[in-house]
């Protein structure tokens, strides 16, 4: 493994020490490995997620032109479609 150095604030030290004196973790490379992990897990959704909202996006521009309606209008038409 490669060596890093990187700047903590104090805040930081001490919940990393925390973490390693109450057993939780073995080492400071440790905990700093399951964050960097989490980390990865939350870019990992955030790609997801952009990736279902394009999709959606895109299934909408190809359904077909919009249409303005107030909401009432709106609101009456889903009533009927919920009814029947």
């Amino acid at each position: 493994m490669k060596t890093l150095t990187i700047s903590l604030s104090q805040r930081q030290i001490a919940r990393l020490q925390q973490a390693v004196a109450s057993g939780s973790y073995a080492s400071n490379s440790e905990v700093l490995r399951d964050a960097l992990r989490l980390w990865e897990q939350k870019q990992e959704l955030r790609e997801l997620e952009m990736n279902r909202l394009k999709r959606a996006y895109d299934e909408g521009m190809a359904s077909g032109e919009g249409r303005s309606v107030n909401a009432e209008t709106l609101l009456a038409e889903l009533k009927a479609e919920s009814r029947g």
